[in-house]
């Protein structure tokens, strides 16, 4: 009898960590309807509350398709992508896997993810009623290489208990970074509550946000330079969060910096009353924290006129160019976003769902928390967005690591924040080059 996704995953896990099964895709006569037995791998980065609701999709889609056994393959954010190269290296992706508007073209310039047009148009993977404005960031010369699981855009959470314990104001679509170190060094001296570094996981994103509002994106249109070259607004990113540590209102940065589920996280544990974030990522972080949170825009620099905030897809599902079962992972992939009984256990984790009868069928079943991302999504897309840049880089995954090492350097003290914003441009630079 085939074990539930669930158990399947907690039995491996009793053997290591992380867990990554063995052997590639397999052909199979049958199909989702139900001939021979099919055999899928499905890949994905996750978290608590995003791994158990993916799991539970797997088993109703098992029990759907009984000839159908899916074995998951799961892990978090920072050893997702070493993982997934790793498989690259070995041939072995699994059928489906999760990937990020930020590597799509690295893997499509190296031809290794499959071309979904054909799927769409024969409606294996019914897209219909959906806007192409979903569809667009997903898209490399004309064909589609990923699917939006939802769209999501870059945010901030905050617990309105302790601004309100510090008498602070809560902030409005029109703050600035100004008004947010004001209210940072505030709560720090009314409550003792500190304020996390910007975005340790990935600094770049907040640079990057920041960064827009000048007009200049952070790589130049064909990939070969950074798009900007005032190294003074990169200094002054760092010298915010600097002038918080001076303050004594910043969370040391060494453990800031240490990729943790969002349970041992700063802002779970009440030592940070703000977490930086994508919009799909409010439902675990709140759920973690496990009191009631409000979500912000990201702070505008004083007289920007341009928002850097932009309308994103939160992750794609693509189907590796390597896989030898591209039919029955196409199958799947439809399930998992038009299914209104998936979506029901999804409930849009992952981002607001692109398929509009599914936005329709969830929203009187999405917890107050989703509800309040639904409601920022539609703040941004009301005049708070401009349009998204085009994919990053190949060498973007290099860039990002000089990024966020660099960022440590510097709020450590290792390095001066003009230093260190010379050596991210001098090496980036040199870097996209090549």
């Amino acid at each position: 009898m085939k074990k539930t996704a669930i158990a399947l995953l907690l039995a491996l896990s009793m053997v290591a960590p992380t867990f990554v099964v063995a052997g590639g895709s397999k052909d199979a006569a049958g199909s989702g309807g139900g001939a021979g037995p099919v055999e899928l791998r499905l890949g994905w980065w996750g978290n608590p509350t995003r791994d158990e609701r993916t799991l539970k999709v797997i088993d109703l889609y098992q029990a759907k398709y009984p000839n159908v056994s899916i074995e998951p393959e799961t892990v978090g954010w920072g050893g997702y992508w070493d993982r997934i190269n790793t498989q690259v290296a070995a041939g072995n992706l699994p059928d489906v896997m999760q990937h990020d508007y930020a590597y799509m073209l690295q893997f499509v310039g190296r031809k290794q993810l499959a071309d979904l047009t054909p799927f769409v148009k024969d409606k294996t993977i019914n897209l219909a009623g959906v806007d192409e404005s979903f569809l667009s960031g997903g898209r490399v010369d004309g064909k589609l290489y990923g699917i939006s699981l939802g769209t999501n855009a870059v945010c901030m959470i905050y617990d309105p208990a302790v601004l309100a314990k510090a008498g602070v104001a809560e902030p409005t679509a029109k703050w600035t970074w100004a008004d947010f170190e004001k209210m940072a060094v505030q709560i720090y001296q009314k409550t003792g509550v500190k304020t996390l570094p910007l975005f340790t996981t990935d600094p770049k994103v907040g640079f990057d946000n920041w960064i827009r509002q000048t007009g200049k994106p952070f790589y130049a249109p064909d990939g070969k330079s950074l798009g900007f070259t005032d190294a003074a607004q990169l200094e002054e990113y760092f010298n915010l969060q600097l002038r918080l540590k001076e303050a004594g209102a910043l969370v040391n940065p060494d453990t800031a910096f240490i990729n943790v589920s969002p349970q041992e996280g700063a802002f779970a544990k009440g030592e940070s009353w703000v977490q930086y974030l994508w919009s799909n990522q409010v439902v675990s972080e709140q759920a973690a924290l496990n009191k009631p949170v409000k979500i912000a825009l990201l702070p505008k620099i004083a007289g920007s006129k341009r928002p850097g905030t932009f309308l994103k897809p939160s992750m794609f599902f693509a189907i590796p160019e390597m896989g030898t079962n591209k039919a029955e992972a196409a199958k799947f992939v439809n399930y998992f976003l038009t299914d209104i009984d998936a979506n029901k256990v999804l409930l849009g984790e992952r981002g607001v769902p692109i398929i509009p009868s599914v936005r329709d069928a969830i929203k009187a079943d999405v917890n107050p928390v989703m509800q309040d991302v639904f409601a920022f999504i539609d703040l941004v897309g009301k005049g708070n967005a401009s349009p998204i840049d085009p994919p990053d880089p190949a060498a973007s995954g290099e860039v990002l690591k000089l990024f966020r090492d660099s960022t440590l350097a510097v709020l450590v003290g290792k390095v001066s924040s003009k230093d260190g914003a010379a050596m991210i441009m001098k090496q980036a630079n040199a870097i996209l080059a090549k």
